[in-house]
């Protein structure tokens, strides 16, 4: 059962009102623009480092494949434990991860092992983080509140992303007028300073969830089920249900053909072709951004056009993502470029929301944290795979080549699975359900 914060105020328009979810609220909002920094600045670190795409196909990999694993262990973990307690270990460790990755770069003494060893503490610790930040909402709000609650904190998070690449392609594009010497890395000052502005925002999340005070800290909840037990049954209840195994493996498709080439491909294309260094990736990132924060904003109107066939809709918008992907081959202007992942972004937010309250609608309370673990898994960990393997075919295709089949890959498979039943059967739930 979750327990009820005695700050929480009936009113659903009082969300602010309420302590402790401004202090979560706040800090988290500061930290996700903080991490912006660090998700412009480590690609461009390695590049500059290595020059070589493989080696930043690994670091995205040894990154975020623990993060995938480990994620599965921490939603267990959460269960039986305080959600705030392990929120503000996590965030600690990857706090802490940041200022030494700040420090080396600023000291001139960051080498790729060190990059390796960094990264690995980074994916474990938003590992417990990402089930953590999710368990913890339930015990700072009313029920009816939640709603809202989840819309201001995904409302947020969109912001970061558009506002937050762009200032961090700036900051590291200007440092490179400031070298700390002449056998110094390129861009080290822009890059250690982005590192040391994101270690400073954890310092507001962290300073805000221990002025946060709920009664889940002295009396989490009871779990007598072993975690690896919990993990599996989650992995069969999704299993058994026919769509939403379908749903789940064709998610793992499209991270294989888009996580990779958009990971790696925009740092080499922004590197290797466009004129802006640095700030071109801050541009093409946030131009993503900006398109999945209109389409989250637009897609309430476009599933009532499309009459709440969520599976063909995701398709066919998933056909066109991979035209557009492809057509990065012919990019050679930032602007050009920032068309096209706008584009890419727009119909990413389109269906996402309707995606999110299909598979709330559809899965009992019970499995929820754990059914969402597991698609969380899927794209967290088949996307640092294809990262890797990107990078790699990177020594030995082009660029064009990479964006080129994989855009038209997704096409492909997008425009045949409209043939399975299963796919085109998924529609909306009417979102006045009853229990919504």
């Amino acid at each position: 059962m979750h327990t009820q914060t005695t700050f929480a105020p009936p009113a659903r328009s009082s969300l602010f009102a309420t302590r402790n979810f401004g202090l979560l609220f706040g800090g988290s909002s500061i930290s996700a623009l903080g991490d912006q920094f660090t998700l412009v600045a480590l690609p461009w670190l390695v590049l500059k480092l290595t020059g070589n795409p493989a080696a930043l196909g690994i670091v995205l990999a040894v990154m975020a494949l623990p993060r995938a694993v480990f994620m599965l262990i921490g939603g267990a973990l959460v269960d039986r434990m305080s959600p705030r307690v392990v929120l503000l270990g996590a965030r600690a460790a990857n706090a802490a991860c940041i200022v030494v990755l700040a420090a080396l770069v600023l000291a001139g003494t960051i080498q790729m092992w060190m990059i390796y060893t960094l990264a690995l503490g980074i994916g474990l610790s938003t590992a417990f983080a990402y089930p953590a930040g999710s368990a913890i909402l339930p015990q700072l709000v009313q029920p009816e509140q939640l709603r809202p609650a989840n819309a201001l904190f995904m409302g947020m998070r969109q912001l970061s992303m558009v506002i937050g690449p762009v200032i961090a392609g700036f900051v590291i594009a200007l440092g490179a007028h400031h070298a700390l010497s002449a056998q110094s890395l390129p861009d080290a000052h822009g890059l250690g300073f982005a590192f040391a502005i994101d270690a400073a925002s954890f310092l507001f999340s962290l300073a805000s969830l221990m002025l946060i005070r709920i009664s889940g800290d002295t009396h989490p909840p009871e779990n007598k089920e072993g975690v690896f037990a919990s993990i599996a049954a989650g992995f069969r209840y999704v299993w058994a249900d026919v769509p939403l195994r379908a749903f789940v493996l064709y998610v793992a498709v499209v991270s294989v053909f888009v996580g990779g080439p958009i990971q790696v491909g925009l740092p080499v294309l922004a590197d290797t072709r466009l004129s802006l260094g640095a700030a071109s990736l801050g541009i093409l990132m946030t131009a993503q951004g900006v398109g999945m924060l209109a389409g989250s904003f637009l897609s309430g109107y476009v599933a009532r056009l499309t009459r709440g066939r969520l599976g063909v809709m995701v398709l066919c918008f998933d056909s066109l993502s991979g035209l557009a992907l492809a057509a990065l081959t012919m990019v050679h202007t930032t602007y050009t470029g920032a068309a096209l992942l706008f584009a890419t972004g727009l119909l990413g937010g389109l269906v996402m929301i309707a995606i999110f309250a299909w598979i709330q609608q559809r899965v009992s309370h019970a499995m929820m944290g754990r059914s969402m673990s597991i698609l969380m898994f899927t794209f967290m960990g088949l996307g640092p795979l294809s990262a890797a393997l990107a990078g790699a075919l990177l020594k030995v295709i082009s660029l064009t080549t990479l964006f080129g089949v994989a855009g038209l890959t997704l096409t492909v498979i997008a425009l045949c699975c409209l043939a399975s039943p299963q796919m085109r059967a998924i529609r909306s739930l009417q979102p006045a359900a009853p229990g919504a």
